[in-house]
């Protein structure tokens, strides 16, 4: 099997090998910006390593970094950057969008945050779906993959909302499987097993959009859920 197109969550993962133990399961990374998937590789023999996305593939270079531009150590959360003969050259009649992603040392910024573990990198989140809540970053896919080991739940998303307090609090839209039953109050305790500032202040029970890539609208949720009616609720019910 073959998955990419976003994180894959390990306990997918897992789940499908208990399925359908004689197969083997592989991922690869890429972007259009560099010629679509196969930068970072896995490959069928790290199974150990489910979750990452893997290592350089051939003829690539990786490295995360800050906002500085400079490498992280490992371990810890940066921009994953991207060199190699993929790369692309600019984006069409935009030099302004081209500088902001492409260096003229030929690196490559994805947009991804990630981390190295290992020697291998694990995708943390997309930059602009960080939720930065009472000064902490909070990461959707990790608060995500920990909510989907729930045997109740079919999908989740987790979304920033404008919050007056915090600037931002993260909310959880909850798909339950079919012939299954899960309220917010159990959700709530499952969630017991984060650190506090990663639980969903707000649940809300509804239909995950996914585009045909099979990658969450999140967008189209902000858009959603993200009104003034929704926040001034969420405000009042701290208060």
């Amino acid at each position: 099997m073959h998955i990419g197109a976003q994180p894959v969550p390990p306990s997918l993962i897992k789940r499908w090998k208990k399925v359908f133990p004689g197969h083997d399961y592989d991922t690869n990374y890429g972007l259009s910006e560099s010629t679509g998937p196969g930068a970072v590789h896995l490959g069928i023999e790290n199974i150990d390593h489910v979750g990452a996305i893997g290592v350089a593939g051939y003829g690539w270079q990786t490295k995360i970094v800050g906002p500085d531009g400079r490498r992280v150590n490992p371990g810890e959360v940066g921009e994953l950057a991207l060199k190699g003969p993929g790369v692309m050259k600019e984006y069409y009649k935009n030099e302004e969008a081209t500088a902001e992603i492409l260096k003229p040392d030929g690196w490559l910024l994805t947009g991804d945050m990630a981390e190295e573990r290992d020697g291998f990198i694990y995708l943390v989140d997309r930059a602009k779906d960080v939720i930065i809540t009472g000064g902490e970053n909070l990461y959707p896919v990790q608060i995500e993959d920990f909510i989907r080991a729930n045997p109740a739940v079919k999908d989740v998303a987790v979304i920033g909302l404008p919050d007056k307090r915090l600037g931002e609090i993260a909310a959880a839209i909850v798909s339950v499987k079919e012939g299954m039953q899960l309220s917010e109050d159990e959700l709530n305790r499952f969630c017991l097993g984060l650190p506090r500032y990663k639980r969903p202040r707000r649940i809300i029970f509804a239909d995950v959009p996914r585009n045909p890539t099979g990658k969450i609208e999140k967008p189209k949720l902000r858009k959603m859920y993200g009104g003034s009616g929704l926040v001034a609720k969420q405000n009042e019910v701290e208060g």
